[in-house]
């Protein structure tokens, strides 16, 4: 038996507050560690004593095993918990904790090494009778057939990743694969499979102790997924049935023995629509979308987790097997815009409340105040919802999107409510590829009483209790501009010496102003926030141009601008340079992703405000084109 009685979480956001929460209850002291940027993140507060590492970046902290361990050490903690990401299948760092006499709380190093590489991995599981789809490890090109997929073996993410649809692009298909791979992994080496039209994404949560217990505790349906980053998972798959599910819980359970595994870990398949299915990888920690497994099981996995660490066998009831009751439905909340091409966001939440509704569940790591930083992974919250079936989840999903209050960076919100809208309709068509393949078109529109609420509410409470829009000649109405996105909108108005709005008219449309809209005006939720004003739960964020353009940023006019915090990585023009339209300028890193900046016309790059390696702030000039 493996004691311990305090846990550091080698993460942060959270994924550390969920492992907190259920070491606190079962009387657990917690370390946490910190970065500079997180020094005053929820999750540094929350645990019994917290130990910081100076830098922002992840390289220079939350993925510096040396550093946690020592914190650890420093600390006195027993254990070390690596939620998922950064170091959580690092088998180094798993066998470093070991040999530092701390008990890692996963798999032991050499499962994780096994299923770290795909190649290795596939080989392995084949070995054991798991379904694998024909790969270049055993067949030759021509067996595998077209189309073909090429992946990385190291990492995953999407990264690293070509579909090749003739034989006379797989050649560049891989040679790009491998550059890429070795940029984002270390790890240039890639393979070669059967590539799965119209797959779905299906993964089994197993469990297994160290006295050679295992078990499948349900399956999960991730397909709904952004250019292989999941979105939506949920529990049970609407595309399962009693008998596929038996034969996938098989698989996933001898896919484990394979590697001699122990604790949480999660089998992953690609289930094609004549249910045949193959195994894609293992992940050898806890998932992100562990909750929905959490909510139909009534299981706590982060508790199992810690008591397989400490030796225990699985429980009774969990060996005898486990009847899930219900469906649960999680997404996954960003601080990102997926009407401007996923752009990354950061800042501060004004306000970050949830209603109250039974089933529903937050796994957040802000709350009001809580400032998001530009180095890390995007993903602020998930919201879960649970339901006697799968309709009822999805409704308890979308009223709790609906009635969220959230202000501040912007979120992917609007798309995560659209999808709980339709996920219940859209199984015949649905497939790893179906999201990428939506037009999402423009971003959801506020409507003319929520751009007059904006604009009257901003008067309210920058005047007090006369409002700016009241004159003594009242011949003339005062005019409020706000801007949303790139959008301008120009609402006029005027009120009458009772402070009631007598005149309303918004972008040169009068509005009528009866008993009726008068009342709904007033019910609008609108919160203002030095130069923004939130409406409709901080689903519309607008912005107040400022009256008077500064000399400065007159100059700057035309200019391309940071779309969001971040660094520059690469400088691709100079001043005195042609650029043609849509031409790459620069490279912006920011949240774990890159992004091009490109020429807005055709013209001469007169003026470069930024050089490689430069943090920028959100709306910072970066370089101005003269249209030619």
């Amino acid at each position: 038996m493996s004691s311990f009685h305090s846990v550091l979480v080698a993460n942060r956001g959270e994924i550390a507050r969920r492992v907190f929460r259920t070491c606190h209850r079962m009387g657990l002291s917690t370390v946490a560690v910190f970065s500079d940027a997180d020094e005053h993140a929820p999750f540094a507060a929350e645990a019994t004593s917290a130990v910081r590492m100076h830098g922002t970046a992840s390289a220079d902290t939350y993925l510096r095993g040396d550093l946690v361990i020592a914190a650890a050490q420093r600390a006195g903690a027993g254990a070390i918990h690596p939620g998922y990401g950064f170091l959580s299948e690092n088998a180094a760092f798993a066998q470093a904790v070991q040999d530092a006499g701390l008990v890692w709380v996963g798999p032991p190093p050499h499962s994780i090494a096994a299923m770290g590489s795909k190649i290795e991995a596939k080989a392995l599981v084949r070995a054991a009778g798991v379904p694998v789809a024909p790969d270049n490890t055993v067949e030759s090109l021509d067996e595998i057939g077209l189309p073909a997929l090429v992946k990385a073996s190291a990492g995953g993410g999407g990264r690293g990743m070509r579909i090749v649809r003739s034989a006379e692009d797989m050649a560049e298909a891989i040679a790009a694969a491998e550059r890429e791979a070795l940029s984002a992994f270390g790890d240039g080496t890639v393979f070669v499979e059967r590539y799965v039209e119209g797959g779905r994404h299906v993964e089994v949560q197993v469990f297994a102790d160290s006295h050679g217990n295992v078990v499948a505790l349900g399956e999960r349906d991730c397909t709904i997924q952004r250019r292989h980053q999941k979105v939506v998972e949920e529990t049970p798959s609407p595309a399962v049935g009693p008998e596929l599910r038996a034969r996938m819980f098989d698989a996933a359970c001898a896919a484990a023995q394979a590697v001699g595994y122990v604790g949480a870990g999660t089998v992953e398949f690609l289930l094609d629509r004549t249910g045949h299915f193959y195994f894609l990888e293992m992940n050898t920690r806890l998932q992100v979308e562990h909750p929905v497994t959490e909510m139909v099981t009534g299981l706590d996995l982060v508790e199992l987790q810690l008591r397989v660490a400490m030796g225990e066998p699985l429980p009774a009831a969990v060996l005898a097997g486990v009847q899930p009751c219900g469906h649960a439905i999680e997404v996954r909340l960003c601080a990102e815009d997926p009407y401007a091409g996923y752009l990354p966001s950061s800042g501060t939440f004004s306000t970050f409340s949830w209603p109250v509704v039974d089933g529903l569940r937050i796994d957040s790591a802000v709350e009001a105040g809580s400032e998001v930083p530009p180095h890390y992974d995007s993903m602020i919250a998930k919201v879960i919802a649970y339901g006697a079936d799968r309709a009822e989840a999805a409704r308890k999903l979308a009223m709790a999107l609906d009635r969220a209050d959230v202000c501040g960076p912007t979120t992917n919100r609007p798309l995560l409510r659209w999808l709980a809208g339709r996920l219940v309709d859209i199984d015949g068509e649905v497939d790893t590829g179906w999201l990428d393949r939506q037009d999402l078109g423009a971003a959801p529109a506020p409507s003319p009483l929520e751009i007059a609420a904006a604009a009257v509410a901003l008067a309210r409470g920058r005047a007090g209790r006369y409002p700016i829009g009241w004159r003594n000649n009242a011949s003339q109405l005062h005019a409020q501009a706000l801007r949303l996105g790139d959008t301008e909108h120009l609402v006029q108005y005027r009120f009458d010496r009772s402070d009631r709005l007598e005149v309303l008219h918004v972008d040169g449309e009068p509005v009528e102003l009866d008993d009726f809209t008068q009342d709904a005006l007033a019910r609008v939720r609108v919160r203002v926030e030095g130069d923004t004003v939130y409406v409709g739960d901080g689903r519309f964020a607008f912005a107040v141009p400022p009256r008077f353009v500064s000399p400065d940023e007159a100059g700057r006019a035309g200019s391309t601008v940071a779309p969001m915090p971040g660094k520059v990585v690469r400088l691709l023009v100079a001043a005195g340079d042609t650029v043609a339209a849509g031409q790459p300028m620069l490279t912006i890193e920011a949240m774990k992703m890159e992004h091009q900046i490109v020429a807005p016309h055709a013209g001469t790059v007169v003026e470069v405000f930024v050089a490689a390696g430069q943090q920028l702030d959100h709306g910072q000039p970066l370089v101005k084109v003269d249209a030619s």
